[in-house]
């Protein structure tokens, strides 16, 4: 593609930037608003792949409804001819895939901060319905402020989409990265992506992924009977409590890893924080705490049908791997485990009538706090907790609006508290108010519970003035209340210059005025300068201001204009010539005279062809005949009588 590059009117593009399974990211410009883009377009041949443009288009409208610092934000899509684009927030840094190629291991701090971040991300995606189902280094995005940001969502799917891009049986994401249930070709869910983001955070801290191989085969059949070693034994900095919050996201069985992103993003925090994370520091399942059983059907893991639930399923056995037996002996040793915790959990629940009176816990009141400080207080009080969402147009998201059992309430430890989260307030539909005058667009905006925005105006052809011809986010979309939508306004026709088409053939004007949107006329002129069929003018004249379908008259030459031959008749021949150049004519004298009897038009023009009167082309030879004067002659009379005389 060469640069620069215009998409539509309003995007353009400059200079290649990334390139991807799907499609080609470039820096653009939108010269609506007057700023720097990120302008992801579709390859080509992928342009009439249906399901390719519905895989794209559900990338933009399902990004276009996550509004999260810690999510590269969509601006606009469309399409301009076979041309499919989203525009998207122009990030200024790099991406962690080049970072982790160019400087190799991070800092755990650093990377436990950028896992955080990410998890945040995440989270927001998930409270909307949506699994990324690709978390991977070149996904997430580092800026130049520091801030921390997760892009491209285009194979994410709404978990209750019946009609999804892809099928139970089909494997979609990057095998370095996607999570065991991906690699068999299950469905996915959060935990799926608390999976991926695990493996990224091992490469963060380990300088390298947990599993490699040969094919993408090889790696997948890793993720699914291989456990890694802990990323301490390839980084000796790598803190046993990042360890063990590593190894529960990089569990085999769903049911055994952070259940939620709000989770994996807890432990982080507390970890920056200098707190011990809520996971034993083992490379073991982490075990249920007392009470949880019976939960675990109802945690707030909208988890897919087919996932397994922790009450039914152990720990997946290893494969037989050859002469090695330490796969089986930490698969026993798990099991062991497990069951011991079984048993302990079954008498514990037993016994727990015999719970004194003393060891009941009161509820804090934690409503009004973030979600994150309310998790780590009631965890710490020695509680389960289970995180729900509200939509809600009082308290801002992310804030407890209440909990079930209320504060002040006395439950045993380990038992269930659940917290009620808003959400923050309903997303409402961008309405459609392209082709509505600019009052009522502005009207249905409003009326919609959405903002009108920057309004500029902009002449066109088709529009009349007044009427909405560009909106930005497009119709839709589900947005915050509030939001601003951006209006471009017609001003009607466009006037213009009328160009100077004189002295050029008649065929060429008709053909340049057509072009321009004119309609033609035309009316011919004789001209005694211009040839025939040149243009000697325009009505109205050339530099004056039309309007598009406006009629301008050419005026074209229809050759020199007729002559009038003048009356020559008794001139010399010398005279008549001369009185015919003048006005264009040429002379020709006859060779055969007339015999005129009147000595005044002796040598004298007597006759002229074409007639005196007669209208004639210029250059015309006139045929002039001269006179000539015979004198009449005297004769005798020989007949008289004679007289004669006698003498």
């Amino acid at each position: 593609m060469n640069f620069p590059h215009s998409l539509t009117e309003r995007y353009h593009l400059a200079s290649h930037l990334a390139r991807g399974g799907m499609a080609d990211v470039y820096l653009g410009q939108d010269t609506l608003l007057g700023r720097k883009v990120a302008i992801k377009v579709l390859h080509a041949q992928f342009s009439n792949d249906e399901a390719f443009v519905k895989r794209f288009r559900r990338e933009a409208q399902a990004a276009a409804n996550l509004a999260n610092p810690n999510i590269v934000g969509v601006y606009d899509w469309g399409q301009a001819g076979n041309t499919y684009f989203i525009v998207m927030e122009l990030v200024d840094g790099r991406s962690l895939r080049d970072v982790l190629r160019s400087e190799g291991a991070l800092l755990p701090r650093r990377a436990a901060e950028i896992g955080a971040e990410v998890a945040s991300a995440l989270s927001a995606a998930h409270r909307a319905g949506l699994v990324h189902r690709d978390v991977k280094p070149g996904n997430i995005l580092l800026a130049t402020d520091g801030t921390v940001k997760v892009t491209d969502f285009g194979i994410a799917r709404a978990w209750d989409d019946s009609q999804e891009l892809t099928k139970t049986g089909a494997v979609i994401g990057t095998a370095t990265y996607f999570s065991p249930e991906q690699a068999q070709g299950t469905p996915a869910d959060e935990r799926s992506d608390v999976y991926s983001l695990g493996v990224v955070m091992y490469e963060m801290l380990a300088g390298r992924p947990p599993f490699q191989g040969d094919s993408p085969v090889a790696v997948a059949y890793q993720h699914v009977s291989s456990s890694a070693p802990p990323p301490s034994t390839l980084n000796s900095d790598v803190p046993p409590e990042l360890d063990a919050v590593v190894t529960r996201a990089l569990q085999k069985d769903p049911a055994f890893r952070y259940q939620t992103a709000d989770e994996f993003k807890a432990d982080l925090t507390r970890i920056l924080a200098g707190q011990a994370p809520n996971v034993p520091t083992a490379a073991v399942p982490a075990p249920l705490p007392a009470g949880a059983i019976e939960a675990a059907a109802t945690t707030r893991v909208m988890t897919h049908p087919s996932a397994p639930s922790p009450s039914t399923q152990t720990m997946p056995t290893l494969p037989d791997r050859g002469p090695s037996q330490i796969p089986f002996i930490l698969t026993a040793f798990g099991l062991l485990t497990l069951l011991a915790l079984l048993v302990f959990l079954v008498f514990r629940l037993a016994s727990a009538d015999q719970v004194p009176e003393t060891d009941l816990i009161e509820v804090p009141n934690v409503v009004g706090m973030t979600e994150g400080e309310a998790l780590v207080l009631l965890q710490q009080e020695g509680f389960s907790v289970d995180l729900r969402f509200q939509t809600s147009e009082d308290v801002p998201e992310g804030i407890v609006i209440s909990t079930t059992p209320p504060a002040g309430t006395e439950l045993r430890p380990n038992e269930l508290v659940l917290v009620y989260v808003s959400g923050g307030t309903e997303p409402v539909l961008v309405p459609n108010v392209i082709g509505m005058s600019q009052e009522d667009a502005e009207a249905a905006i409003e009326d919609a519970g959405l903002a009108v925005g920057t309004v500029t105006t902009r002449p066109d052809t088709e529009a009349p003035a007044g009427e909405v011809i560009e909106q930005a986010p497009l119709s839709g979309v589900e947005l915050p209340p509030g939001t601003a939508i951006d209006l471009v306004v017609s001003e009607g026709p466009e006037e213009f210059e009328l160009p100077d088409l004189s002295g050029i053939e008649d065929n060429e004007a008709f053909q340049q005025l057509a072009d321009l949107g004119l309609r033609p006329a035309q009316r011919l002129e004789a001209s005694d300068t211009v040839p025939e069929g040149i243009v000697i003018r325009t009505e109205p004249e050339a530099g004056t201001l039309v309007l598009p379908d406006s009629t301008v008259t050419l005026v074209i030459s229809s050759g020199a204009p007729p002559v009038v031959v003048p009356d020559v008749f008794g001139a010399t021949v010398e005279g008549a010539t001369g009185q015919l150049n003048a006005v264009g004519l040429a002379a020709q004298v006859a060779s055969q005279t007339v015999s005129v009897d009147d000595p005044a038009l002796d040598q004298r023009v007597v006759m002229q062809t074409p007639a005196a009167g007669a209208s004639v082309d210029a250059g015309t030879t006139i045929t002039i005949t001269v006179g000539v004067f015979t004198p009449p002659t005297t004769t005798t009379d020989t007949t008289a009588p004679t007289t004669s005389t006698t003498t």
